[in-house]
């Protein structure tokens, strides 16, 4: 089998403004991969840049993308290795473009296989129950999109903070007060603070039942990441300062955190994410997927993935909960409620609604 063409396609959602420490976005700036084949078997893939934590912009997804559709071109899809090896030859870095090219790739191998993905990958279904994310507000508004979130059956809420530091203690204890004891309550200050605040933050809300608290740092910070979890009363989970296997291995031999979250846009794809898994699973360090403002054909691959990897027990698949103002997908997961069902069609099982695509500015390499 061999690569023919790619298409390329501007896959911008509009959502409403999602407020994070690192700044706000109004449409997620996504790009859509097509990888097609002489066999008549077409890939897709999707990523999501998001500049303030991984450095890529739509645009710079779009200038990388037609280097690596050329690059790719004439080449066997099923050498998924090799094919991914032959982007970073080229260029180091740019995990979310790349990961892009690699869930295309995989989505073209599965259907190859004729099974749906997570069977390709060797995993079997079971029950994946999201998050939902509550972006940063005031502590009244915070704590009345937690409620509004409980009352429509959700189990488990993710706080976004990292601004001042007391006003973030007291948005994590109005959420606790309004939806009671149950609920499942996770932090994550996207690297809002320093260690000081960290410590003092951590510390003020050791009675709040917290799960854990993701990225209390920046990365430049990670060697004060093990004294952090040393003296955390709250578990730790890394998120940025774990791009690659390597990262995983350092973090874990170093004490740094008791979790990793693994996102496509920043292993590079299903190839990466399964080595970041396979060091964790080694060690008993639980992972948790998570995404950034992908449409259903992303987390579709991102619940793929989920399912064929045992040591993944967290999930946070809810970007498009959190405000698209449209579903430019056909097929795909589907949600009851905040659980997720994967699709049985081989491959992925998600693709693009052609009308959407159309408004769509589009590339063929």
């Amino acid at each position: 089998m061999k690569i023919t063409h790619t298409e390329i396609y501007r896959f911008s959602i509009p959502m409403e403004p999602f407020v994070i420490a690192t700044g706000t976005m109004h449409f997620a700036q996504n790009v859509l991969i097509r990888i097609y084949t002489d066999a008549g078997i077409h890939g897709v893939g999707e990523c999501s840049a998001f500049p303030m934590i991984v450095g890529e912009t739509q645009e710079t997804c779009l200038a990388m993308a037609k280097d690596f559709a050329q690059i790719l071109k004439g080449k066997n899809p099923l050498e998924i290795p090799e094919r991914m090896q032959d982007l970073l030859a080229y260029a180091d870095h740019n995990a979310t473009i790349k990961s892009a090219f690699d869930m295309a790739l995989f989505d073209i191998a599965a259907k190859n296989a004729k099974l749906p993905l997570y069977q390709f990958l060797g995993g079997q279904k079971k029950t994946i129950e999201t998050d939902m994310t509550i972006g940063i507000d005031t502590p009244e508004g915070m704590a009345q999109t937690a409620l509004k979130y409980q009352k429509n059956g959700c189990r488990i809420i993710k706080i976004k903070l990292g601004k001042k530091v007391n006003d973030d203690i007291e948005r994590v204890k109005q959420i606790r007060a309004a939806v009671g004891d149950e609920m499942v309550l996770r932090l994550d200050a996207n690297q809002g603070w320093s260690f000081d605040d960290a410590l003092f933050a951590l510390g003020e809300l050791a009675d709040q039942n917290i799960e854990f608290c993701e990225q209390p740092m920046r990365t430049w910070f990670d060697d004060k990441l093990p004294e952090l979890a040393l003296n955390s009363p709250i578990k730790l989970m890394a998120d940025e300062s774990c791009y690659n296997h390597h990262d995983a291995r350092k973090l874990i031999n170093n004490q740094a955190c008791e979790y990793i979250n693994i996102k496509f846009s920043k292993s590079g794809g299903i190839l990466e994410a399964q080595k970041i898994h396979e060091i964790a699973l080694q060690h008993g360090v639980k992972c948790m997927i998570g995404s950034m403002l992908e449409s259903r054909i992303a987390l579709t691959a991102n619940l793929h993935f989920a399912l064929a990897s045992p040591n993944v027990v967290f999930f946070d698949l809810d970007t498009c909960l959190l405000g698209h103002l449209v579903d430019p997908v056909v097929g795909g997961l589907t949600y009851d409620g905040y659980f997720l069902t994967v699709p049985e069609t081989i491959g992925i099982g998600a693709d693009a609604d052609e009308e959407f695509l159309e408004t769509c500015e589009r590339w063929i390499v």
